[in-house]
């Protein structure tokens, strides 16, 4: 039977370098029905996309072949934790330390005029655990490349230090004549130490580089109290189902996605959407697991769990986003496949070299040797991952999710950024402020806009029913609603008599005179109100019924989003579907000028706007509602927020986890800042190579000295990158009275 189409996570184990990471990539490439594969070496994972031809056993299969291992991940394990029987780095660690201590004692004693060393057999006894038990990793890997005809670099370790040990040994045995021969048990067990002291740095660098991912999955809790049958159980999170009653006690961590049916309280969400104050929670509020409940006692409805919850979407946005690779890292994995290859080569030609000129074998072999240890194939294949780790979890953190490291590439060249002006620039929480009934019968003209507004999820409507509400009208008898995209709604009254609810476009459209209203209109517009205009057709032609104006007030943080955005050099917009004269008043307050408001687009006109807009540069789409999802997708980036429709979320390649127009200046400010961190890593990585190699083979670097160089530049690069963690957001704080939302 064969298997649906699917996307595959594995960690994998065995990877030391950009080569091992080209070697297991090119494994699963091959493998007919894989359309795609990544894999990441700073998380040791792969992400494998197939058709439906392909198992997964298959994929573990491929890299095993390649000479690594592989394990399903699944949507409960935590990034690198997995090591599949790999011994403790830090024992390792230690042990090599204790071993080689005594072979440095003479190094350290020599400028103190001690000269001292320990008899040839001790330095062998000591070593030798050190290269053939401690030093195996190097070893085992090695051979398993050579075994499928690649290099890696625990062939240069093995290599060189076998070459050093090999010739201590040599000493050690031949003959002794005047001069005792030097002995070099000090250059393999050090550099061996050296380098398990970089691996361990760098793997505790990586673990940090992973804690916003690690962060995120702790929030998890592992139980909840259910009601069932008016009794309260502890269960297991895994026995929580859809429709499940669960009850949250102040101070616990909230286990599932749900609605509030009862009790009132605070919900801390900072980890969730780096919200940095409470958030109110009561009757009809939606609330989201992992987040920490407050003071009150509250009683939930389950609506979402498991792999659908926003937690489990959370992270797997973000580990989808470091598990792709940026265009610059193909570049350095073409780089990687010839490496260790050319490196060997240069130690070649430096042993013969050496040897022919100067007849002097043995320093022809350390120098080869030297070649051989301070080659950094882990430096560059760890100088871009490590940055996209750094970089989208701490944007995680700030409540900024990006989908993939394309955006993250293309969010940094924004030149212009184009906001939708309700529910994004504004609060989206429009009020009903005008009622003018041609007829003088407001409290008709308002059941006429109820009746064809029931249901409705818009803004406006839901204005339109709260202001029923509260004047207790009753809704008119409307049958066959129909949504008009982009335009209003229409339907019918008494079965015959058409209606039609919107903006004044579509009545222009539809031939309704608008004439009779124009006073009041223009009034509306200098007021800086949305207006939505209501006609009906009874067979003879359109005729306007009344007016309806409403306002909707500016986020607090809109104009200062607007200004850090002329800070970073990209002009805003704002393209709305409202009227002229309402677009430009908000526009006003938030300090855009007019030629910097769009106003009266229709969904296709946005999409249009964006595709001219582009033609100067790469364009980002700011938006949150469902008539927003095309010019999300035709923007160079769009982002979403977090309190819009899934399908906004879907079509943007950025989601802002809270209603927040600052975080998009946040997101170009951590994408540039990212982007310059894996320039400045992929040089150094380059400078470690293109110096280090040379001064080896000319004979200026000793093993020892060669083998410090490469533990260091693979843990400066992660060191480098882990410098994003102090990047601190603009959007810290809210306004305390607002409640921003959170997705469903």
């Amino acid at each position: 039977m064969q298997a649906e189409p699917a996307t595959y996570q594995f960690d994998i184990s065995g990877m030391t370098c950009a080569s091992c990471a080209g070697r297991v990539e090119k494994a699963l490439r091959k493998i007919a029905g894989v359309t795609d594969a990544s894999v990441n070496l700073a998380t040791e994972s792969a992400a494998v996309t197939t058709d439906a031809t392909v198992t997964e056993q298959a994929l573990v299969h491929a890299v095993e072949q390649a000479g690594y291992g592989a394990a399903r991940r699944f949507e409960t394990a935590t990034p690198g934790t997995q090591r599949h029987g790999r011994p403790s780095e830090t024992m390792s660690l230690l042990l090599a330390s204790l071993l080689s201590l005594p072979l440095t004692a003479p190094m350290f004693l020599m400028p103190f005029g001690v000269h001292w060393a320990l008899p040839g057999w001790a330095q062998w006894a000591l070593a030798t655990p050190v290269q053939f038990w401690l030093g195996a990793r190097f070893y085992r890997a090695g051979f398993a490349a050579l075994r499928v005809r690649s290099g890696n670099m625990d062939q240069l370790v093995a290599l060189g230090t076998s070459a050093a040990y090999g010739l201590s040994v040599y000493h050690l045995l031949a003959p002794a004549g005047h001069h005792a021969a030097p002995l070099y048990f000090e250059a393999s067990a050090v550099v061996i130490t050296l380098i398990l002291l970089g691996k361990w740095l760098e793997a505790r660098a990586k673990r940090q580089a992973s804690d916003a991912i690690r962060a995120l999955q702790a929030l998890r809790p592992d139980t909840a109290r259910v009601s069932r049958n008016g009794i309260e159980t502890r269960v297991p999170i895994t026995e929580v189902v859809v429709g499940d009653e669960v009850v949250v006690l102040p101070g616990e961590r909230i286990p599932v996605d749900g609605e509030v049916l009862e009790g009132r309280s605070h919900s801390d969400e900072s980890l969730l959407s780096g919200e940095s104050l409470p958030v109110p929670k009561a009757r009809g509020d939606a609330v989201t697991g992992g987040a920490v409940n407050g003071e009150g006692r509250l009683r939930l409805r389950t609506t979402a769990i498991g792999a659908e919850s926003a937690l489990a979407r959370i992270v797997r946005l973000v580990e989808d986003a470091q598990a792709k690779k940026a265009p610059i890292q193909r570049i350095v994995d073409r780089v990687s496949a010839v490496f260790v290859p050319t490196v060997i080569a240069i130690a070649l030609v430096t042993l013969l070299g050496w040897g022919s000129a100067r007849g002097d074998w043995t320093q022809a072999l350390l120098n080869a040797v030297a070649v051989l240890v301070i080659a950094c194939p882990c430096a560059l294949g760890l100088a871009t991952p490590a940055a996209v780790m750094a970089g989208t979890g701490v944007a995680a953190r700030a409540g900024i999710l990006v989908k993939d490291i394309e955006a993250l590439e293309i969010t940094r060249q924004l030149r212009t950024v184009a906001f939708d002006k309700t529910g994004t620039l504004t609060l989206g929480k429009p009020t009903l402020t005008g009622l003018h009934a041609l007829d003088g019968n407001d409290t008709a003209l308002l059941a006429l806009a109820v009746g064809l507004q029931r249901g409705s999820e818009h803004p406006l409507a839901k204005a339109v029913l709260d202001a029923a509400a509260q004047r207790g009208v009753q809704a008119a008898e409307v049958t066959d609603i129909t949504a008009v995209a982009g335009r209003g709604v229409q339907g019918r009254q008494h079965g015959h008599s058409q209606l039609a609810f919107g903006h004044a476009r579509w009545m222009g459209e539809l031939g309704v005179d608008l004439q009779s209203a124009h006073a009041l209109a223009d009034a509306a517009a200098r007021a800086g109100r949305t207006q939505s205009w209501l006609a009906e057709n009874a067979g003879q032609g359109w005729r306007l019924l009344g007016l309806l104006t409403f306002g909707d007030a500016p986020r607090p943080q809109s104009r200062q989003a607007v200004a850090e955005l002329r800070v970073l050099g990209v002009r805003p917009l704002m393209l709305s579907g409202d009227n002229a004269a309402a677009a430009k008043s908000t526009g006003n307050q938030l300090g855009l000028a007019n030629d910097e408001v769009r106003a009266e687009l229709l969904p296709g006109d946005k999409v249009q706007a964006i595709r001219e807009l582009a033609k100067d540069g790469p364009v980002g789409m700011v938006g949150d509602g469902l008539n927003d999802a095309p010019a999300l997708a035709a923007a160079s980036v769009g982002f979403a927020m977090g309190s819009g429709t899934d399908v906004a979320m879907h079509a943007a390649g950025v989601t802002l986890m809270r209603p927040d127009p600052r975080l998009v200046a946040d997101a170009i400010d951590i994408s540039r800042r990212t982007v310059r961190k894996i320039r400045q890593n992929l040089f150094w990585a380059f400078i470690y190579n293109v110096i280090g190699i040379p001064l080896a083979a000319l004979g200026m670097l000793d093993p020892i000295l060669a083998g410090t160089a490469m533990a260091a530049s693979s843990v400066s690069v992660v060191a480098n990158a882990l410098l994003l963690r102090r990047w601190t957001p603009s959007a810290r704080d809210l306004n305390p009275h607002q409640n921003p939302g959170m997705p469903a």
